[in-house]
C-alpha cells in the first residue's frame, strides 16, 4: 500500500465512528449495498495514504436497545440485541472493505470466536500497526452504554488522534436544521459547550470521557463523496469539537 505522495495526512491514526442507520440509503431498515459499498472505497482511499483506521459501527439500522426497551423488552437484553446489530454491520463493512483489497478485522466485545476475533487492545494495535483496517463490534460489550462511547473508548484505547463521526448533515447546529431554516452550523465548539447546550451530537457519557481526555472530534457528513479523506488531510469541514 503506497501514500499518495500529493496528499499529506493531518491524521495518522485515526477511530471513525459510524451510525447503523447510514448504512440504510433510502431503505428504511437493513444494509443498503450501494452504501456500504462507497464508505469501503473511502476508506481505501484514506488508508492509501498511509492513515491507520480503527471504526466502530452503531446497530440502528437492525436494531436499536434503547428503543426497545421502550417497547417493554428488558433493557439490559435489548441492548445484547442491538450489540448483536453492530456485528452483522461490522462483518459486512469487513467484506466490502476487503473486496477493495484492503486488509481488515473485525474485532468483537463479547466473544464469538468463529465470526470475529476478541477486542484485545495489544490486538488491535498490532492490526493498526499493520496497516490494517480494525473493525470494533459488539460496542463495550456491556449494557447501558451505546456505541457513541464505545466509540470514546476504543479511540483512546489505541491512541488515535481524533474521532471522525461520520453523520448525515455537515455539523453541529444551534437547533435542528431539518426543521428550522435559519439553523446556524458551528465551525469550532468545546465539549462543554455541547454539554451545557444539550446538542445531541453525542451521548454525555462520551462526550465527557473525550473531553477528560482531551481528545478531538469532527462532525461530518457521510453523505458527500470524498468527506473522509478531506477531513484526514486536514480541510475545514463540518464541525470539530475540542477544549
Amino acid at each position: 500500500m503506497c501514500p499518495d505522495p500529493s496528499l499529506k495526512p493531518k491524521y495518522y491514526r485515526i477511530l471513525l465512528k459510524l451510525s447503523g442507520e447510514v448504512l440504510t440509503g433510502d431503505q428504511k431498515y437493513g444494509i443498503s449495498p450501494s452504501v456500504i459499498n462507497s464508505i469501503a472505497r473511502e476508506v481505501k482511499e484514506v488508508a492509501e495514504l498511509g492513515v491507520e483506521v480503527g471504526i466502530v459501527i452503531g446497530g440502528g439500522n437492525i436494531f436499536r436497545g434503547i428503543s426497545a426497551d421502550t417497547q417493554g423488552i428488558d433493557r439490559v437484553s435489548a441492548d445484547y440485541m442491538g450489540m448483536l446489530a453492530t456485528l452483522i454491520n461490522g462483518l459486512a463493512l469487513q467484506d466490502a472493505i476487503e473486496r477493495q483489497g484492503i486488509p481488515s478485522r473485525v474485532l468483537s466485545a463479547i466473544a464469538m470466536p468463529q465470526i470475529a476475533e476478541p477486542y484485545i487492545r495489544r490486538r488491535a494495535t498490532r492490526h493498526l500497526e499493520k496497516k490494517r483496517v480494525v473493525i470494533f463490534a459488539a460496542g463495550t460489550g456491556n449494557p447501558y452504554f451505546s456505541a457513541d462511547t464505545a466509540a470514546a473508548l476504543r479511540a483512546m484505547e489505541i491512541n488515535a488522534e481524533i474521532i471522525l463521526k461520520a453523520t448525515k448533515v455537515d455539523g453541529i447546529y444551534d437547533k435542528d436544521p431539518m426543521v428550522y431554516k435559519d439553523a446556524q452550523r458551528f465551525s469550532e465548539i468545546t465539549y462543554l459547550e455541547v454539554l451545557n447546550k444539550g446538542l445531541k451530537v453525542m451521548d454525555a457519557t462520551a462526550v465527557s470521557l473525550c473531553m477528560d481526555n482531551q481528545l478531538p472530534m469532527i462532525i461530518f457528513n457521510l453523505t458527500t463523496p470524498g468527506n473522509i479523506k478531506r477531513v484526514v488531510v486536514g480541510e475545514h469541514i463540518g464541525t470539530i469539537i475540542k477544549g
